[in-house]
């Protein structure tokens, strides 16, 4: 069973992506990790990650890289958001990401393009989402947990430019695939939103028409 799960920054997509997959017994893997990884080797290199040689030289970072806890810094999704909107970006993670989806078994990825473009089609797709206001909120108080007090105001414009960067980028835009389940969380906790995504999941998964009797 795959599971696609994709949405705009903080929309809690990786909580929910992370829970879907120990709930069903499933690998998963945060696909935006990859861009932020690019994001971070540009700016290691000294390069430019609005310059699209410069981004596409740095997906040959090491694998050690993914372990940064840089990586979780609110710049470096920054730089992510970046990269992401080069064609050869994109082609060069395009089929690690597909590898990883095509294990035996099955697996979970979350990203913005899961259900589009890396495995459209995947089982289950859902697209998470929620308004503006919740996410910066969410954002905020996940940095402040870090010990970092960006303004709420800073962090609400920050995002409103990364969804214009995801929805507007010419390859792979930030869009719900036509057969995805928009779960709406703006309302929800995380474990709420944990178990309006498995009912989802199950429902769909108890929909197919070759499921075993």
């Amino acid at each position: 069973m795959i599971i696609a799960v994709d949405g705009p920054t903080a929309s809690g997509k990786g909580t929910i992506a992370r829970g879907l997959a120990r709930h069903f017994g499933l690998p998963h893997l945060d696909t935006g990790l990859l861009y932020r990884a690019v994001g971070r080797q540009v700016l290691l290199a000294g390069g430019n990650p609005d310059d699209p040689l410069d981004a596409v030289r740095a997906t040959d970072f090491p694998d050690s890289l993914l372990v940064d806890p840089v990586l979780r810094h609110e710049g470096t999704g920054a730089l992510a958001s970046r990269v992401s909107v080069h064609k050869g970006v994109r082609a060069a993670l395009l089929e690690r990401q597909r590898a990883f989806a095509a294990q035996p078994g099955g697996a979970v990825l979350d990203g913005r393009d899961i259900g589009t473009v890396i495995v459209p089609d995947a089982d289950v797709k859902l697209f998470v989402t929620a308004s503006v206001g919740a996410r910066a909120r969410r954002r905020h108080a996940e940095m402040l947990s870090r010990g970092s007090d960006a303004p709420l105001e800073a962090i609400r414009t920050d995002l409103i430019a990364r969804d214009a960067r995801d929805r507007n980028r010419a390859e792979a835009p930030l869009v719900e695939a036509a057969d995805a389940i928009v779960l709406d969380n703006s309302d929800l906790d995380a474990q709420q939103s944990l178990a309006e995504a498995i009912r989802i999941v199950e429902a769909a998964v108890a929909d197919r028409p070759d499921r075993p009797a």
